[in-house]
């Protein structure tokens, strides 16, 4: 049951950090949430309206709170509990799509700021991003990743200067993807299926049997820098997120089965932020603009998921964008364990050794440092008894060093 709070002028509703899975409607008063500017380190605070929602990002979540919410005047707030928001939620077309604007919108700024750290404040546009992809792929020797992107560059800017070369890319790309697909077996069925959230298994109804799309390994099914023009569902096999930065195709995130991508572009008309490309064999749920809003407002749950994607994505791409704020490079690749611990925390929290499963190019990535540099670095912490590596994993000795080392290095914004 929903609980009316009233707090008096100065009051604390909550601090940065408290873990508190409540959901608050502000009815009348006067609230304001402050928080700290990741890559300024300033401080931002926003008032929060009569009737508006606060603290949802981190009750949907189950993460730490990201602000502190400060009672300017004497208030009286709802208090829900997750459960409670979600019935309420649920049965609003109006918030559903107000609020998966609003998420959208943050996590699109959040993407901005990490772009113009990784680019170094270079305008890339649409054109020439696509072109980069694409010889991203083919300077990895992604054969028929480089070939989908060449196609879609072809169709999307015929006659170009660039039309040339990149026909000659498609052409040695895809022979190469072809020679390759004769000696790899693969199966038909994609890999890994939807189970265990029943929300979902609507979707296995044969109704949906139309919006049914399979991709090939190695196939990409969108692209970065294009046009948003639909969203995907994972029914079968996993999904790879690869960004374009200086050249290079950096991995963001492997999406299994029951999980969304290419949402954020449908909400707020704005190209694709990463390429999306099927690993394995994938059978995916292709949504349009035209269906959308019908079929979130039709299927409340769905909308809920996608709203819960959205908050475990602004807290994840937040988590990442203070690795690349941080100048000091053994501070950034000691901020990379610090983090894969919060995202992976240890059944006991007193552990001080942590195995994560990642290799040396997953660090470089991460910290979005040059190899050699980041090898570098890891090296050092070896020398020092601090990690131990190996092919497929690295332990970390003592993960509060770690911690200890972002917190006492300088870490002066770029």
């Amino acid at each position: 049951m929903p609980k009316v709070m009233q707090y008096n002028k100065g009051a604390i509703i909550y601090f940065a950090g408290d873990h508190d899975e409540r959901v608050f409607i502000l009815q009348k008063g006067c609230v304001v949430i402050s928080s700290t500017d990741i890559e300024s380190n300033l401080p931002v605070t926003e008032q929060i309206k009569n009737g508006e929602f606060f603290g949802v990002k981190s009750a949907l979540g189950h993460f730490p709170r990201e602000e502190t919410a400060t009672v300017l005047m004497d208030s009286v707030c709802i208090s829900l509990t997750v459960q409670e928001f979600e019935n309420i939620f649920s049965s609003n077309k109006a918030l559903i799509l107000k609020m998966l604007r609003v998420f959208s919108n943050q996590l699109r700024h959040v993407h901005t700021q990490m772009e113009e750290i990784l680019n170094k404040g270079k305008d890339v546009n649409r054109q020439s991003g696509l072109l980069s992809v694409a010889q991203a792929f083919y300077d990895d020797e992604k054969w028929r990743s480089c070939a989908d992107v060449c196609l879609a560059y072809l169709k999307r800017y015929p006659g170009t200067p660039d039309e040339g070369a990149v026909k000659k890319m498609f052409v040695t790309s895809q022979a190469r993807a072809e020679s390759a697909s004769r000696f790899s077996a693969s199966d038909t069925v994609a890999e890994g299926a939807i189970s265990g959230d029943k929300s979902l298994k609507v979707f296995e109804l044969p109704a949906f049997d139309r919006f049914t799309k399979k991709y090939e390994p190695g196939q990409v099914i969108i692209a970065e820098f294009e046009p948003g023009e639909s969203f995907y569902l994972i029914q079968k096999g996993t999904v790879q997120l690869v960004k374009c930065v200086n050249g290079q195709n950096k991995n963001l995130d492997i999406l299994k089965p029951g999980e969304f991508f290419g949402e954020m572009a449908i909400l707020d008309n704005s190209p694709r932020s990463a390429t999306c490309l099927a690993l394995g064999n994938v059978q995916c749920l292709e949504f349009n603009k035209a269906n959308f809003e019908l079929l979130i407002t039709g299927n409340p749950q769905i909308a809920l998921n996608i709203l819960k994607l959205f908050c475990k994505r602004i807290y994840d791409q937040k988590r990442r964008f203070k690795i690349l704020v941080i100048q000091d490079p053994q501070a950034r690749v000691a901020d990379v364990f610090c983090m894969l611990n919060e995202m992976n925390p240890p059944a006991n929290p007193n552990e001080k050794q942590r195995r994560f499963n990642v290799t040396v190019q997953d660090v470089a990535q991460w910290a979005a440092l040059p190899l050699q540099k980041t090898m570098e670095e890891l090296n050092n912490f070896a020398s020092a008894r601090k990690i131990e590596i190996f092919e497929s994993n690295i332990i970390v000795n003592n993960i509060a060093a770690m911690k200890r080392i972002v917190d006492t290095r300088s870490i002066a914004r770029q």
